[in-house]
Protein backbone atom coordinates (compact mmCIF):
# COMPACT_ATOMS: atom_id res chain seq x y z
CA UNK A 1 0.00 0.00 0.00
CA UNK A 2 1.57 3.16 -0.74
CA UNK A 3 -0.08 6.23 1.23
CA UNK A 4 1.34 10.01 1.39
CA UNK A 5 -0.05 12.99 2.71
CA UNK A 6 -0.62 15.58 -0.20
CA UNK A 7 -1.83 18.66 1.44
CA UNK A 8 -3.30 20.06 4.73
CA UNK A 9 -5.49 22.76 3.87
CA UNK A 10 -5.86 25.28 6.91
CA UNK A 11 -8.32 27.65 7.31
CA UNK A 12 -9.05 29.54 10.41
CA UNK A 13 -7.17 29.40 13.44
CA UNK A 14 -9.13 25.75 14.55
CA UNK A 15 -11.89 25.03 16.47
CA UNK A 16 -11.08 27.99 19.23
CA UNK A 17 -11.67 30.39 16.35
CA UNK A 18 -14.11 28.25 14.78
CA UNK A 19 -17.12 28.47 17.87
CA UNK A 20 -18.66 25.34 19.18
CA UNK A 21 -20.41 24.31 15.71
CA UNK A 22 -16.91 22.50 14.55
CA UNK A 23 -17.14 20.26 17.47
CA UNK A 24 -19.17 18.03 15.90
CA UNK A 25 -16.32 17.29 13.02
CA UNK A 26 -14.75 14.25 14.08
CA UNK A 27 -11.32 15.30 15.19
CA UNK A 28 -11.50 18.68 13.75
CA UNK A 29 -10.23 17.54 10.77
CA UNK A 30 -12.52 16.85 7.50
CA UNK A 31 -10.21 13.66 6.59
CA UNK A 32 -10.83 12.56 2.67
CA UNK A 33 -8.86 9.50 0.73
CA UNK A 34 -8.66 9.26 -2.68
CA UNK A 35 -8.41 5.58 -3.04
CA UNK A 36 -7.24 4.53 -7.44
CA UNK A 37 -4.79 3.08 -9.43
CA UNK A 38 -1.82 4.85 -9.05
CA UNK A 39 0.23 2.91 -11.65
CA UNK A 40 -2.29 0.11 -13.55
CA UNK A 41 -4.24 0.22 -16.00
CA UNK A 42 -6.52 3.16 -15.12
CA UNK A 43 -3.32 5.47 -13.43
CA UNK A 44 -3.39 7.61 -16.34
CA UNK A 45 -7.60 8.18 -16.26
CA UNK A 46 -7.77 8.54 -12.50
CA UNK A 47 -4.52 7.89 -10.44
CA UNK A 48 -2.61 10.97 -9.51
CA UNK A 49 -4.43 13.21 -11.06
CA UNK A 50 -7.46 12.37 -9.22
CA UNK A 51 -4.96 13.34 -6.58
CA UNK A 52 -4.63 16.65 -8.30
CA UNK A 53 -8.23 17.18 -9.10
CA UNK A 54 -9.18 16.85 -4.89
CA UNK A 55 -6.53 19.12 -3.52
CA UNK A 56 -7.94 21.68 -5.75
CA UNK A 57 -11.51 21.25 -4.59
CA UNK A 58 -10.51 21.33 -0.79
CA UNK A 59 -8.51 24.89 -1.50
CA UNK A 60 -11.27 26.19 -3.99
CA UNK A 61 -13.57 25.41 -1.50
CA UNK A 62 -12.02 27.07 1.20
CA UNK A 63 -11.32 30.46 -1.15
CA UNK A 64 -14.59 30.80 -2.46
CA UNK A 65 -16.72 30.19 0.33
CA UNK A 66 -15.02 31.42 3.37
CA UNK A 67 -15.04 28.07 4.89
CA UNK A 68 -12.96 27.75 7.87
CA UNK A 69 -13.39 23.74 7.75
CA UNK A 70 -9.41 21.98 8.46
CA UNK A 71 -9.29 19.74 5.20
CA UNK A 72 -6.46 16.89 5.18
CA UNK A 73 -6.20 14.32 1.91
CA UNK A 74 -4.44 11.29 1.98
CA UNK A 75 -4.35 8.61 -1.13
CA UNK A 76 -3.68 5.36 -1.59
CA UNK A 77 -3.02 2.38 -4.29
CA UNK A 78 -5.66 -0.35 -4.32
CA UNK A 79 -4.23 -2.31 -7.00
CA UNK A 80 -7.35 -2.66 -8.83
CA UNK A 81 -7.67 -5.79 -6.33
CA UNK A 82 -10.91 -5.46 -4.05
CA UNK A 83 -8.98 -6.97 -1.06
CA UNK A 84 -6.30 -4.10 -1.01
CA UNK A 85 -8.98 -1.37 -1.87
CA UNK A 86 -11.11 -2.99 1.25
CA UNK A 87 -8.12 -3.08 3.79
CA UNK A 88 -6.83 0.58 3.18
CA UNK A 89 -10.67 1.75 3.95
CA UNK A 90 -10.44 -0.39 7.13
CA UNK A 91 -6.98 1.56 8.14
CA UNK A 92 -7.88 5.21 6.50
CA UNK A 93 -11.16 5.01 8.88
CA UNK A 94 -10.28 3.14 12.00
CA UNK A 95 -6.37 4.59 12.28
CA UNK A 96 -6.22 7.91 10.34
CA UNK A 97 -9.94 8.88 10.96
CA UNK A 98 -10.62 9.08 7.63
CA UNK A 99 -14.20 10.51 6.71
CA UNK A 100 -14.91 10.19 2.96
CA UNK A 101 -13.19 8.22 0.12
CA UNK A 102 -12.91 9.55 -3.41
CA UNK A 103 -12.46 8.41 -6.71
CA UNK A 104 -12.11 4.22 -6.66
CA UNK A 105 -11.71 2.86 -10.22
CA UNK A 106 -12.45 -0.66 -10.92
CA UNK A 107 -16.22 -1.20 -10.09
CA UNK A 108 -15.02 -4.67 -8.08
CA UNK A 109 -13.15 -2.28 -5.78
CA UNK A 110 -15.93 -0.17 -5.65
CA UNK A 111 -18.39 -2.54 -4.38
CA UNK A 112 -15.94 -3.74 -1.59
CA UNK A 113 -15.34 -0.09 -0.51
CA UNK A 114 -18.83 0.22 -0.45
CA UNK A 115 -19.63 -2.59 2.13
CA UNK A 116 -16.97 -1.15 4.40
CA UNK A 117 -18.01 2.87 4.23
CA UNK A 118 -21.54 1.19 4.88
CA UNK A 119 -20.28 -0.99 8.28
CA UNK A 120 -18.45 2.27 9.34
CA UNK A 121 -21.06 4.49 8.69
CA UNK A 122 -18.59 6.24 6.26
CA UNK A 123 -18.98 7.97 2.97
CA UNK A 124 -18.07 7.01 -0.59
CA UNK A 125 -18.48 9.32 -3.28
CA UNK A 126 -17.52 7.11 -6.31
CA UNK A 127 -16.49 8.85 -9.82
CA UNK A 128 -14.66 6.15 -11.56
CA UNK A 129 -16.27 2.99 -10.71
CA UNK A 130 -18.88 2.29 -13.55
CA UNK A 131 -21.18 -0.96 -12.87
CA UNK A 132 -24.89 0.58 -12.49
CA UNK A 133 -25.74 -1.45 -9.74
CA UNK A 134 -24.15 1.01 -7.60
CA UNK A 135 -27.28 2.58 -7.63
CA UNK A 136 -29.06 -0.66 -8.13
CA UNK A 137 -29.78 -3.45 -6.30
CA UNK A 138 -26.28 -2.90 -4.26
CA UNK A 139 -26.95 1.17 -3.28
CA UNK A 140 -26.70 2.00 0.09
CA UNK A 141 -27.53 4.97 2.25
CA UNK A 142 -24.19 5.71 2.44
CA UNK A 143 -22.74 6.03 -0.77
CA UNK A 144 -22.79 8.79 -4.24
CA UNK A 145 -22.04 7.20 -7.56
CA UNK A 146 -20.97 10.53 -9.49
CA UNK A 147 -19.87 10.61 -12.93
CA UNK A 148 -20.76 7.66 -15.15
CA UNK A 149 -22.51 4.32 -15.00
CA UNK A 150 -22.80 1.56 -17.20
CA UNK A 151 -26.27 1.70 -18.12
CA UNK A 152 -25.70 5.61 -19.68
CA UNK A 153 -22.84 4.50 -21.54
CA UNK A 154 -24.73 1.42 -23.23
CA UNK A 155 -27.93 4.14 -23.71
CA UNK A 156 -25.67 6.55 -24.95
CA UNK A 157 -23.17 4.98 -27.07
CA UNK A 158 -24.87 1.67 -28.04
CA UNK A 159 -28.23 2.79 -28.63
CA UNK A 160 -26.40 5.88 -31.58
CA UNK A 161 -24.43 2.65 -33.19
CA UNK A 162 -27.24 0.43 -33.40
CA UNK A 163 -29.47 3.66 -35.26
CA UNK A 164 -26.64 3.89 -37.35
CA UNK A 165 -26.50 0.39 -39.01
CA UNK A 166 -24.37 -1.55 -36.17
CA UNK A 167 -26.91 -3.68 -35.67
CA UNK A 168 -24.98 -7.47 -34.86
CA UNK A 169 -22.56 -7.10 -31.86
CA UNK A 170 -19.52 -9.20 -30.51
CA UNK A 171 -18.42 -8.00 -27.04
CA UNK A 172 -14.89 -7.72 -25.61
CA UNK A 173 -15.87 -8.04 -22.38
CA UNK A 174 -13.45 -6.96 -19.21
CA UNK A 175 -13.55 -9.81 -16.74
CA UNK A 176 -14.82 -7.86 -13.77
CA UNK A 177 -17.73 -6.38 -12.72
CA UNK A 178 -17.76 -3.17 -14.56
CA UNK A 179 -16.76 -5.22 -17.78
CA UNK A 180 -20.16 -7.79 -17.01
CA UNK A 181 -22.48 -5.10 -16.54
CA UNK A 182 -21.34 -3.06 -19.53
CA UNK A 183 -22.09 -5.79 -21.78
CA UNK A 184 -24.64 -6.64 -20.11
CA UNK A 185 -26.39 -3.73 -20.28
CA UNK A 186 -25.33 -2.43 -23.66
CA UNK A 187 -26.40 -6.01 -24.59
CA UNK A 188 -30.13 -4.90 -23.78
CA UNK A 189 -30.39 -1.77 -25.68
CA UNK A 190 -28.87 -3.83 -28.77
CA UNK A 191 -31.72 -6.08 -28.34
CA UNK A 192 -34.20 -3.32 -27.68
CA UNK A 193 -33.12 -1.72 -31.01
CA UNK A 194 -33.60 -4.75 -32.91
CA UNK A 195 -29.70 -5.85 -32.80
CA UNK A 196 -28.37 -8.89 -32.09
CA UNK A 197 -25.71 -9.72 -30.12
CA UNK A 198 -23.80 -13.33 -31.77
CA UNK A 199 -21.30 -13.60 -28.99
CA UNK A 200 -18.56 -12.38 -26.91
CA UNK A 201 -14.98 -13.47 -24.81
CA UNK A 202 -14.08 -12.56 -21.21
CA UNK A 203 -10.79 -10.89 -21.41
CA UNK A 204 -8.92 -10.61 -17.94
CA UNK A 205 -7.77 -6.91 -16.46
CA UNK A 206 -4.52 -5.61 -17.56
CA UNK A 207 -4.21 -8.10 -21.03
CA UNK A 208 -1.65 -7.05 -23.32
CA UNK A 209 -2.16 -9.66 -25.90
CA UNK A 210 -5.46 -9.04 -27.49
CA UNK A 211 -4.67 -11.77 -30.83
CA UNK A 212 -7.02 -14.34 -29.63
CA UNK A 213 -9.85 -12.57 -28.52
CA UNK A 214 -9.56 -10.79 -31.59
CA UNK A 215 -9.41 -13.73 -34.27
CA UNK A 216 -12.91 -14.78 -32.18
CA UNK A 217 -14.54 -11.15 -32.76
CA UNK A 218 -13.21 -11.65 -36.80
CA UNK A 219 -14.91 -14.77 -36.65
CA UNK A 220 -18.00 -14.07 -35.58
CA UNK A 221 -18.59 -11.56 -38.56
CA UNK A 222 -20.39 -9.27 -36.25
CA UNK A 223 -20.38 -5.71 -37.95
CA UNK A 224 -19.56 -4.14 -33.82
CA UNK A 225 -17.27 -5.13 -31.73
CA UNK A 226 -17.96 -3.85 -28.68
CA UNK A 227 -15.41 -3.01 -26.18
CA UNK A 228 -16.40 -3.25 -22.61
CA UNK A 229 -13.57 -1.87 -20.94
CA UNK A 230 -11.57 0.64 -20.51
CA UNK A 231 -8.14 2.36 -19.84
CA UNK A 232 -4.67 0.74 -21.25
CA UNK A 233 -6.84 -2.02 -22.09
CA UNK A 234 -9.41 -0.42 -24.58
CA UNK A 235 -5.87 1.42 -26.04
CA UNK A 236 -4.40 -1.82 -26.39
CA UNK A 237 -7.62 -3.80 -27.65
CA UNK A 238 -8.05 -0.92 -30.37
CA UNK A 239 -4.60 -0.81 -31.48
CA UNK A 240 -4.11 -4.44 -32.41
CA UNK A 241 -7.11 -4.43 -33.95
CA UNK A 242 -5.86 -2.17 -36.50
CA UNK A 243 -3.27 -4.23 -36.85
CA UNK A 244 -5.55 -7.26 -37.83
CA UNK A 245 -7.43 -5.27 -40.52
CA UNK A 246 -10.57 -5.51 -38.46
CA UNK A 247 -11.61 -2.05 -39.33
CA UNK A 248 -10.55 -2.84 -42.99
CA UNK A 249 -12.08 -6.38 -43.24
CA UNK A 250 -15.47 -4.20 -42.59
CA UNK A 251 -16.26 -4.69 -38.99
CA UNK A 252 -16.03 -1.39 -36.51
CA UNK A 253 -14.74 -0.56 -33.12
CA UNK A 254 -17.48 0.55 -30.09
CA UNK A 255 -15.64 1.66 -27.75
CA UNK A 256 -18.30 1.60 -24.56
CA UNK A 257 -16.18 3.89 -21.93
CA UNK A 258 -13.49 5.50 -23.58
CA UNK A 259 -11.60 8.75 -21.84
CA UNK A 260 -9.76 11.31 -23.34
CA UNK A 261 -6.60 9.71 -21.81
CA UNK A 262 -7.32 6.93 -23.81
CA UNK A 263 -7.93 8.95 -27.27
CA UNK A 264 -4.62 11.26 -26.40
CA UNK A 265 -3.20 7.06 -25.86
CA UNK A 266 -3.99 6.07 -29.48
CA UNK A 267 -3.45 9.44 -31.51
CA UNK A 268 -6.17 10.84 -33.99
CA UNK A 269 -4.55 9.16 -36.96
CA UNK A 270 -6.45 5.71 -34.95
CA UNK A 271 -8.78 6.70 -32.81
CA UNK A 272 -10.72 9.15 -35.48
CA UNK A 273 -14.21 8.46 -35.92
CA UNK A 274 -15.27 7.02 -32.96
CA UNK A 275 -17.98 7.19 -31.34
CA UNK A 276 -18.43 8.02 -27.36
CA UNK A 277 -20.32 8.86 -24.48
CA UNK A 278 -18.88 11.17 -21.62
CA UNK A 279 -20.22 13.30 -18.97
CA UNK A 280 -17.61 15.92 -19.40
CA UNK A 281 -15.01 17.17 -21.99
CA UNK A 282 -12.38 19.77 -20.92
CA UNK A 283 -13.12 21.93 -23.68
CA UNK A 284 -17.10 22.00 -23.53
CA UNK A 285 -17.75 25.39 -22.06
CA UNK A 286 -15.29 28.59 -20.12
CA UNK A 287 -15.92 27.09 -16.98
CA UNK A 288 -14.56 23.87 -18.13
CA UNK A 289 -11.73 25.40 -20.18
CA UNK A 290 -10.50 27.61 -17.35
CA UNK A 291 -10.51 24.88 -14.67
CA UNK A 292 -8.90 22.37 -17.11
CA UNK A 293 -6.14 24.84 -17.87
CA UNK A 294 -5.36 25.01 -14.19
CA UNK A 295 -5.47 21.45 -13.74
CA UNK A 296 -2.88 20.91 -16.59
CA UNK A 297 -0.38 23.43 -15.18
CA UNK A 298 -0.78 20.95 -12.32
CA UNK A 299 -0.68 17.45 -13.83
CA UNK A 300 2.32 18.05 -16.48
CA UNK A 301 -0.19 19.74 -19.59
CA UNK A 302 -2.49 17.02 -19.05
CA UNK A 303 -6.24 17.61 -19.52
CA UNK A 304 -8.62 16.03 -17.10
CA UNK A 305 -10.48 13.38 -17.74
CA UNK A 306 -14.43 13.20 -16.77
CA UNK A 307 -13.79 11.06 -13.78
CA UNK A 308 -11.03 13.47 -12.74
CA UNK A 309 -13.69 16.14 -13.11
CA UNK A 310 -15.73 13.88 -11.03
CA UNK A 311 -13.81 13.42 -8.51
CA UNK A 312 -13.08 17.50 -7.69
CA UNK A 313 -16.93 18.08 -8.06
CA UNK A 314 -18.15 15.57 -5.90
CA UNK A 315 -15.80 16.53 -3.31
CA UNK A 316 -17.19 20.05 -3.08
CA UNK A 317 -20.53 19.07 -2.79
CA UNK A 318 -19.48 16.68 -0.16
CA UNK A 319 -17.65 19.63 1.87
CA UNK A 320 -20.86 21.97 1.14
CA UNK A 321 -22.88 18.68 2.69
CA UNK A 322 -20.38 19.02 5.98
CA UNK A 323 -19.98 22.84 6.30
CA UNK A 324 -24.29 22.43 6.76
CA UNK A 325 -24.42 19.99 8.98
CA UNK A 326 -21.18 21.45 10.92
CA UNK A 327 -20.33 17.80 11.15
CA UNK A 328 -18.81 14.89 9.08
CA UNK A 329 -18.60 11.43 11.50
CA UNK A 330 -22.34 10.20 10.81
CA UNK A 331 -21.86 9.42 6.70
CA UNK A 332 -25.38 8.32 6.17
CA UNK A 333 -25.97 11.86 7.55
CA UNK A 334 -24.05 13.29 5.54
CA UNK A 335 -25.11 11.40 2.33
CA UNK A 336 -28.42 12.65 2.80
CA UNK A 337 -27.60 16.24 3.16
CA UNK A 338 -25.47 16.10 -0.36
CA UNK A 339 -29.26 14.91 -1.44
CA UNK A 340 -31.30 17.43 -0.30
CA UNK A 341 -28.95 20.30 -1.31
CA UNK A 342 -28.86 20.74 -5.22
CA UNK A 343 -25.40 20.37 -6.57
CA UNK A 344 -23.81 23.53 -8.94
CA UNK A 345 -20.04 23.39 -10.28
CA UNK A 346 -18.44 24.69 -12.67
CA UNK A 347 -17.74 21.29 -14.30
CA UNK A 348 -20.91 19.38 -14.00
CA UNK A 349 -23.78 22.41 -13.65
CA UNK A 350 -26.95 21.93 -11.58
CA UNK A 351 -28.02 19.01 -10.65
CA UNK A 352 -29.11 16.37 -8.14
CA UNK A 353 -28.31 13.70 -6.23
CA UNK A 354 -30.84 11.54 -6.39
CA UNK A 355 -32.62 8.86 -3.86
CA UNK A 356 -30.61 6.12 -5.05
CA UNK A 357 -27.23 8.06 -4.94
CA UNK A 358 -27.23 8.72 -8.70
CA UNK A 359 -25.66 12.07 -9.52
CA UNK A 360 -27.82 13.25 -12.05
CA UNK A 361 -25.96 15.88 -14.75
CA UNK A 362 -26.05 15.40 -19.26
CA UNK A 363 -24.27 13.32 -20.96
CA UNK A 364 -22.60 13.85 -24.33
CA UNK A 365 -22.41 11.48 -27.39
CA UNK A 366 -19.03 12.85 -29.24
CA UNK A 367 -17.16 11.72 -32.37
CA UNK A 368 -13.11 11.68 -32.42
CA UNK A 369 -11.95 14.17 -34.42
CA UNK A 370 -9.75 13.89 -37.51
CA UNK A 371 -6.36 15.02 -37.27
CA UNK A 372 -7.27 17.56 -39.80
CA UNK A 373 -9.86 18.74 -37.88
CA UNK A 374 -8.05 18.96 -34.52
CA UNK A 375 -6.81 22.44 -34.06
CA UNK A 376 -5.03 22.59 -30.84
CA UNK A 377 -3.31 19.87 -28.55
CA UNK A 378 -6.23 17.47 -27.25
CA UNK A 379 -8.76 19.14 -28.99
CA UNK A 380 -10.21 15.62 -29.81
CA UNK A 381 -14.34 15.73 -30.01
CA UNK A 382 -17.18 17.19 -31.72
CA UNK A 383 -20.70 16.82 -30.42
CA UNK A 384 -23.08 14.88 -32.07
CA UNK A 385 -25.55 14.77 -29.33
CA UNK A 386 -26.59 16.50 -26.02
CA UNK A 387 -28.65 13.73 -23.67
CA UNK A 388 -30.65 15.83 -21.12
CA UNK A 389 -29.90 14.84 -17.44
CA UNK A 390 -33.52 13.64 -16.90
CA UNK A 391 -33.13 10.96 -19.75
CA UNK A 392 -29.08 10.48 -19.67
CA UNK A 393 -29.77 8.17 -16.58
CA UNK A 394 -31.72 4.71 -15.93
CA UNK A 395 -34.91 5.83 -14.40
CA UNK A 396 -34.92 5.81 -10.77
CA UNK A 397 -38.07 2.96 -10.33
CA UNK A 398 -36.29 1.07 -13.03
CA UNK A 399 -32.88 0.29 -10.44
CA UNK A 400 -34.31 -2.07 -7.99
CA UNK A 401 -32.66 0.18 -5.38
CA UNK A 402 -33.48 -0.61 -1.74
CA UNK A 403 -33.49 2.83 -0.82
CA UNK A 404 -36.46 3.66 -3.34
CA UNK A 405 -39.85 3.35 -1.75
Amino acid sequence: MKRKLLCSLIAGIGLAAGGLAHAEVSGGVVKIGVLSDMSGPYADLSGPGSVVAAKMAAEDYVKQTGSKLKIEIVSGDHQNKPDVGSSITRKWIDSEGVDMILDVPTSSVMFAVAEVVKEKNKVLVDSTGGSSDMTGKSCNANTVHWTYDTWMLAHGTGSAVVKSGGDSWFFLTADYAFGHALEKDTSEVVKANGGKVLGSVKVPLGTTDFSSFLLQAQGSKAKIVGLANAGNDTINSIKQAAEFGIVKGGQKMAGLLVFISDVHGLGLQTAQGLQLTETFYWNQDDGARAWSKRFGERHGGKMPTSAQAGVYAGMLHYLKAVDALQEDADGAKVVAEMKKLPTDDPLFGKGVVREDGRKIHPAYLFEVKTPAESKAPWDYYKLVQTIPADQAFRPLKDGNCPLVK
